[in-house]
């Protein structure tokens, strides 16, 4: 049998599931996070259907990543989780252990980067690997091994997807994001740039120093580029996903203990 290696971005999934149960008024709070955790494992349960998965985990984030070191205004400006949410959060986790599913709760480190290290270690080892996630960061790891699956479209992710939403090729996005920012993260980019010169100057050049060495580059787009370089640099460091993270647990580890896909 094929091993089929599944990875679950657990917080994206759960508060996603949380914010439509919340909005059921007349419920009660053990009401509200018994639905939830429901509906996490039906969502467990129908993925590992789908998939057909060997082996799976579910990933959370830890607190404080080298990114918010790094960056004192990464994602200042998130909203912070829901207090009932966050106080049930391990119970809710339940519902994945209950399939057989890993969960994983690391210290420090983003589930992101943790996803993309075991994505790329499977790849190396020529496993099929699926990421479930509606987070755009993951889709630079797009590859015939590789897979991402949104869960609450129902999509698996193409390169034409990429390139209908962004204008530019999955190889492409960390350099576009780097110059465009990312709101969602309280990622800079570079000031007075946006998606659509993002687009323009990473489809043009294959380095953005090949740009400001340019003598058709404008002059003004030169400036805000010679002027954003730090945030450029910065902006690059946070949107590339780290494929280094010590793990302590090996895939053998996430195989399935059970797996009910009647």
């Amino acid at each position: 049998m094929n091993q089929k290696l599944v990875l679950i971005d657990a917080l994206n999934l759960i508060r996603r599931i949380y914010a439509v149960d919340e909005q059921h008024s007349h419920r009660s709070e053990k009401q509200t996070v018994l639905s939830c955790k429901s509906r996490v494992s039906h969502a467990t349960r129908k993925l590992l259907k789908l998939t057909q998965a060997t082996h799976a985990i579910a990933v959370f984030d830890g607190q404080k990543s080298w990114r918010y070191h790094y960056y004192d205004k990464y994602k200042h400006s998130r909203k912070p989780m829901p207090q009932l949410l966050s106080d049930n959060l391990d119970m809710i986790a339940e519902a994945f252990g209950d399939h057989g599913v890993t969960v994983y709760k690391p210290t420090q480190d983003e589930a992101d980067d943790i996803i993309a290290t075991l994505a790329s270690k499977a790849k190396k080892a020529k496993v099929q690997s699926v990421i479930v996630s509606t987070d755009k960061g993951f889709m630079p790891l797009l590859d015939t091994k590789i897979e991402i699956y949104d869960y609450f479209k129902r999509h698996w992710l193409c390169d034409r997807d990429i390139e209908e939403r962004f204008n530019v090729s999955k190889h492409q996005l960390v350099d576009f994001w780097a110059l465009s920012g990312d709101k969602t993260n309280d990622i800079p980019g570079v000031q007075g740039i946006g998606q659509k010169s993002a687009a323009q100057l990473v489809n043009q050049y294959p380095q953005i120093s090949a740009a400001l060495e340019d003598p058709e580059c404008k002059k003004a787009l030169k400036n805000k580029l010679l002027a954003g370089m730090e945030d450029y640099v910065i902006s690059k460091h946070l949107v590339t996903l780290r494929t280094d993270i010590h793990l302590g647990f090996n895939m053998k580890q996430l195989r399935l203990t059970c797996h009910d896909v009647d």
